[in-house]
């Protein structure tokens, strides 16, 4: 059966709620996980995990949070900040997330506030409707 939207992000918030030990109404749909929720990179395999668990669905860890493999390659930063190249990789690697505040600001210490909870219901969503 298909989830909504509204149903989806439910389970999403519930998912952070139990692996960040956050309230729900900390966890709203522009939530950032690392910033708003204090998620740190072990908390992303819990995550997945549980997001995984709950929907049923396989997910890639690079899938979902692939910006490991794009900081130490220079055609991607440069100066501290994305190069138009490194963004055209995020935008083709995440096209799930919301890049408008980041791209006026490109500042690789920013890129963590592009994992929020609405990101993380649009790629789930996504990954359903493949299905």
């Amino acid at each position: 059966m298909a989830m909504s939207r509204d149903e989806i992000f439910s389970e999403v918030q519930e998912v952070l709620v139990e692996a960040l030990g956050v309230d729900d109404d900390e966890a709203t749909g522009e939530a950032t996980l690392m910033g708003d929720l204090g998620a740190e990179s072990i908390d992303f395999l819990d995550i997945v995990f549980r997001l995984e668990k709950a929907f049923g669905i396989k997910i890639p860890r690079e899938e979902l949070f692939p910006i490991e493999n794009l900081m130490s390659n220079p055609e991607y930063v440069s100066a501290g900040k994305m190069t138009e190249t490194g963004l055209v990789e995020l935008r083709t690697k995440m096209p799930h997330t919301d890049f408008a505040a980041f791209e006026s600001d490109p500042d690789i210490n920013k890129l963590g506030d592009l994992f929020t909870v609405n990101s993380i219901v649009n790629y789930v969503e996504s990954k359903l409707n493949a299905a």
